[in-house]
């Protein structure tokens, strides 16, 4: 339908009741405090000009506390009548957050009583909008010293745990060769009983209760639905369980307007967030999406199980947009900057060593070609957001390069590349529908906050700072657990960071500080002058 017929229909039909909740306030409860997670999706949502309500940042977890759900709890019962929508972090009511979600010893009798707060919370509130975010627990495919995001126990034995789901997982989906049912035995055998005992178990718990969620979404207790698929795979008991849970809301019916399930986790503030905007004003964003030449949107990246163009239909979905073909009609023009072969290239700085960090800068012939269609698009006027997934974690440096060179760096409405494929499309998306409803001034402000935590920190100076640890003080465990190294990260993070961002973004004032509050390199947060 043409957009234009669309919104005028919406105006005749639905415009007093528009009118009515102008303003109204949204709260919202993240699965953590982590920049992203936090205070950095909530300054693209009131740079919009909307207003947040979030509880005291000290109920969420962090790196040092699992978080507190009944607080939590009180702080929603005591805010919901005041507010029209809000987006809950499930995993921050049931288990404390989303890393606690992966490492708690909450009883299953304890999580049922926090499944019900749920239903007294539309009880009490019948016209709150509650839209509600779960995740499935990942299967990474290693574990890291240092690590505080699993058991402790997946050290040693996550590469064996993983290799054991993976093939558990084929073998319920096709045939396992003799060969692989040997190694599946061999797997089983290598993981100690009381390990296996732990990480099935609360696997167990949690999936039932994202079934519960299911239920109340079903029932209309909860409004919308997105179960996420963090750090996945397209074999590995995260997406074995997948094909349960798919299986289960075929069962009860859920529609996809209600209930989505896909890859990533982190995006889905922003997104949620776009959708109860969105609900509110009765607003359908359009959205035109396009990929760089080559495998494009065929591309599977790392930690997903999907095709990149199904997880950014999805997101579109799941933020009330709507996609169409042409840029012409579209309120964003969304460019996804994708290997040529269909390949995620690792992160610059998985495993920082001795060695001299040294960026790749030169733009082989794919990224020349996508710097050029994002150079075309601009010039043409129209609205344009970058995701830029070449590499598994950060920006690519020759493509932010060329984006300089061509002095387009601030005429993108947004841009991100901080992490996962899906995190890095979804905060992209979710920032770009709301750009056109911002000033200038705030716009580039968040474009500043990207390129300096996914250019300059996430793909130059975290592999920096993270070779001075390891040449200053002899082990790269301190990359992921700072300990006391802490000051001597940020001190040199926040010279770096202020180097680079002198030599590349020279229009933007160097009076910030870098800090690490996860106590871990993996991200930063960036602290500028009031």
């Amino acid at each position: 339908m043409n957009k234009i017929i669309l919104l005028f229909l919406l105006t005749v039909f639905l415009w007093p009741w528009c009118s009515a909740q102008a303003g109204d306030r949204i709260l919202f409860i993240p699965h953590d405090d982590r920049p992203i997670s936090y205070h950095q999706t909530v300054e693209v949502v009131e740079a919009a000009g909307y207003e947040l309500v979030l509880p005291p940042k000290e109920l969420l977890s962090n790196a040092t506390n699992m978080g507190h759900p009944q607080e939590l709890w009180q702080w929603l019962r005591e805010n919901a009548p005041k507010a029209k929508s809000a987006v809950i972090a499930s995993d921050s009511m049931l288990y404390g957050g989303l890393i606690p979600s992966r490492k708690h010893e909450v009883s299953q009798a304890e999580i049922a009583e926090r499944l019900e707060n749920f239903k007294r919370l539309r009880q009490d509130n019948p016209n709150l909008h509650i839209y509600v975010f779960d995740s499935l627990m990942r299967t990474p495919y290693q574990g890291w010293a240092g690590n505080i995001e699993e058991p402790a126990y997946y050290e040693q034995y996550g590469a064996a745990i993983f290799q054991y789901t993976s093939l558990l997982d084929k073998g319920e989906t096709s045939k396992l060769s003799a060969a692989e049912k040997r190694d599946l035995q061999a797997y089983e055998k290598a993981i100690p009983q009381e390990c296996q005992k732990d990480w099935f178990g609360r696997r167990a718990k949690n999936l039932a209760a994202t079934k519960e969620l299911m239920d109340m979404t079903a029932a209309g207790t909860i409004d919308y639905l997105i179960l996420g698929r963090d750090d996945n795979a397209p074999l590995c008991q995260t997406h074995r369980e997948n094909r349960e849970i798919l299986a289960y809301a075929e069962k009860k019916n859920l529609p996809k307007s209600k209930f989505q399930s896909m890859p990533g986790i982190d995006e889905f503030n922003i997104l949620l967030l776009n959708r109860a905007i969105n609900d509110m004003t009765w607003n359908i964003p359009f959205v035109c999406v396009r990929y760089a030449p080559g495998k494009g949107g065929d591309t599977v990246p790392h930690y997903s199980d999907e095709k990149i163009s199904e997880s950014v239909e999805a997101s579109l979905k799941i933020a009330g947009g709507m996609q169409v073909r042409t840029p012409k009609r579209a309120d964003l023009l969304l460019l996804v900057n994708t290997e040529e072969k269909g390949i995620t290239i690792e992160a610059y700085n998985g495993l920082p060593t001795e060695a001299d960090f040294v960026p790749d800068l030169k733009a082989d012939k794919g990224t020349k070609a996508f710097a050029k269609m994002v150079e075309d698009a601009v010039k043409a006027g129209y609205p344009v957001g970058v995701a830029d997934i070449k590499y598994a974690n950060g920006a690519d440096n020759a493509l932010l390069n060329l984006l300089e060179q061509k002095n387009l760096l601030f005429r993108l409405k947004a841009y991100s590349g901080w992490n996962t494929a899906t995190n890095s499309t979804g905060f992209a998306l979710g920032t770009g529908m709301l750009a056109g409803r911002m000033t200038d001034a705030a716009k580039n402000h968040l474009l500043t906050v990207r390129y300096l935590d996914d250019w300059a920190y996430q793909a130059n100076v975290r592999a920096h700072v993270g070779t001075e640890l390891v040449r200053t003080f002899g082990s790269y465990e301190y990359y992921y657990k700072l300990e006391d190294k802490l000051a001597f990260a940020e001190k040199r993070n926040t010279e770096l960071m202020r180097d680079f961002a002198r030599k590349h973004l020279p229009e933007i004032p160097v009076d910030f500080s870098v800090k690490n509050p996860w106590l871990r390199m993996f991200e930063c947060d960036l602290l500028f002058a009031e």
